[in-house]
């Protein structure tokens, strides 16, 4: 992973980010407000929440909703973008902020329940490896890691179909050129993974249960319980 291309590419975009996501993802519902709701009910009440990759704080202003009074740490290399987060949540004095590299190691504070969002997959495979080890140590019995991330499938000729959907999507959203351009400089520092890889590299790592609980395209959700 090239970590100073990432923290520019996202730098860039700090002040758009929010507001294209849905051009960018059009079962934004499903993918973070509905699944969120589901987990929110069946994974308890976690006491600390990590979220990594954590950018303009989107992903934990769903979760803060159904746990206003957990303990967040939101984490990103890309220091512009968690100022946006912290406009987001400028009046929570239970969330705070980190910029840090989490591949190569995770914030001190405690955690039972690490959370992360189109993220993950910047990493290269071996990365991923390790950091899902690094996450299962770094959570307490029945904690538990959920990931919301962006796949690839294992078969070449069907994953190229649904690239092609999914850029056919993205251009009928209203999206600008200019953003349009930008998102495929992103594109390519995407290393992705298949879900099963990933759900295989989740069990290696110690996790008792790894499971996909949402997909659609290239979107999906992964639940691992420690």
């Amino acid at each position: 992973m090239n970590v100073e291309k990432i923290q520019k590419q996202f730098n860039i975009i700090a002040k758009t980010y929010d507001e294209n996501r849905r051009k960018f993802i059009s079962c934004f519902d499903d993918y973070y407000i509905n699944t969120t709701d589901f987990l929110s009910n069946i994974i308890g009440n976690p006491k600390n929440i990590l979220d990594l990759g954590s950018g303009t704080g989107l992903l934990p202003s769903y979760w803060y909703k159904y746990f206003p009074e957990s303990n967040y740490t939101l984490c990103d290399i890309a220091e512009e973008m968690l100022e946006i987060a912290r406009k987001r949540f400028n009046e929570c004095s239970n969330v705070n902020y980190e910029v840090l590299d989490y591949s190569k190691e995770l914030p001190a504070q405690n955690a039972d329940l690490i959370i992360s969002a189109l993220s993950i997959h910047h990493l290269e495979h071996k990365q991923k490896k390790n950091l899902f080890k690094s996450i299962y140590e770094k959570l307490p019995e029945n904690g538990y890691f959920v990931n919301y991330d962006q796949f690839c499938v294992e078969d070449e000729s069907l994953n190229l179909q649904i690239e092609k959907y999914w850029i056919n999507e993205i251009k009928n959203s209203g999206i600008s050129e200019a953003e349009y351009n930008r998102w495929l400089d992103r594109k390519k520092i995407d290393r992705e993974s298949t879900i099963n890889e990933e759900l295989t590299w989740l069990r290696q790592a110690g996790f008792k249960r790894a499971d996909c609980i949402y997909s659609r395209g290239k979107f999906a959700v992964l639940v691992a319980g420690k």
